[in-house]
């Protein structure tokens, strides 16, 4: 009863959650007009955007493999990017209504992470983890970047002027963002200090932990496992 619990809570928590950045969204629109003006782009509000797409890459990811034809798959990917979080906690809340009630009892994060499709396979190019390391090194690296540069040129983020209705939605945006892949990391860790270390950082570092987090997590697997393993906790790994 406990785990189907766990499935009605995260169902709960993902509608909560993309109802108030509908209405963050709703709100800002009506108070500070559309978001397309050149005067928002602060240095803060770019470095805010490039940590709020580069957490956007793992979960585009994640959908490219969950859906089981291309153009689904370009479908949500356009969403997430255009709408964030409305549209990762939209997708999230899909995936768990689709979950069978003994899925739900079993499991519910794994069998919502999980493809369920005749095309899955075990065998995957071997150098798709490698490749995936690579990239996620780059996003952190460049997110990294991103943020020296910011502090050097404009100064700490911590002042009252830049927190302009546009970069609170950004913010809450990117949080909400952070809250998805936080769900995901306290079931990939085996114990709830380690998920607790790593949730800190995600909400201290942004992307910049996603992305050391996932090459962690890819150095675990061997250059010869397909990619999608990474998804996975240890225990539900010799299921797959």
């Amino acid at each position: 009863m406990a785990i189907i619990t766990l499935a009605n809570g995260l169902k709960t928590l993902f509608c909560v959650l993309g109802c108030v950045m509908t209405a963050t969204l709703t709100y800002t629109i009506s108070i500070d007009g559309l978001p397309f003006r050149k005067e928002l782009l602060t240095p803060w509000m770019a470095a805010t955007l490039v940590d709020f797409f580069i957490n956007v890459v793992p979960l585009a990811t994640w959908v490219t493999y969950k859906e089981s034809n291309w153009i689904g798959a370009m479908l949500w990917v356009i969403l997430l990017v255009c709408f964030g979080s409305i549209t990762t906690c939209a997708y999230i809340f899909v995936q768990l209504l689709k979950l069978s009630s003994q899925e739900s009892l079993q499991d519910p994060i794994y069998h919502a992470l999980l493809r369920h499709s005749s095309s899955l396979e075990h065998e995957g190019k071997s150098s798709s983890v490698v490749i995936a390391r690579i990239v996620f090194s780059v996003l952190g690296f460049l997110m990294l970047g991103t943020l020296i540069y910011t502090l050097l040129t404009d100064g700490s983020p911590f002042r009252k002027e830049l927190l302009t209705p546009w970069m609170i939605a950004t913010l809450i945006d990117f949080y909400i963002n952070v809250a998805a892949l936080s769900v995901w990391v306290a079931y990939k860790e085996s114990s709830w200090v380690g998920a607790f270390f790593w949730i800190i950082l995600f909400i201290c570092l942004g992307s910049i932990t996603t992305c050391a987090y996932i090459v962690l997590q890819l150095f675990c697997l061997s250059s010869q496992d397909p990619i999608y393993l990474v998804l996975f906790n240890s225990g539900n790994r010799k299921r797959l």
